[in-house]
């Protein structure tokens, strides 16, 4: 295959790709640390994903956060 036909199957194939990756993570996960961690684990990151979220979109927030964080997280 060459790299502009690699290059187009990912681009048309982008969502099974990244769903299959992450399928693959987790189920590594799960075999090392076990189910409950690899939830808890997963849970941590969609938290932190929408607070990131939320910091990138509304300046209110982003406002909140540096006030009650100190300077050498900001």
């Amino acid at each position: 295959m060459e790299r502009d036909g690699l290059i187009a199957f990912i681009k048309s194939h982008k969502g099974k790709i990244i769903g299959i990756s992450i399928g693959l993570f987790f189920g590594i996960l799960v075999l090392t640390v076990g189910f409950w961690r690899s939830l808890f684990l997963a849970l941590c990151v969609a938290v932190g994903f929408g607070v990131g979220s939320l910091y990138d979109k509304d300046s209110k927030f982003r406002v909140f956060l540096e006030r009650i964080l100190p300077t050498g997280i900001k």
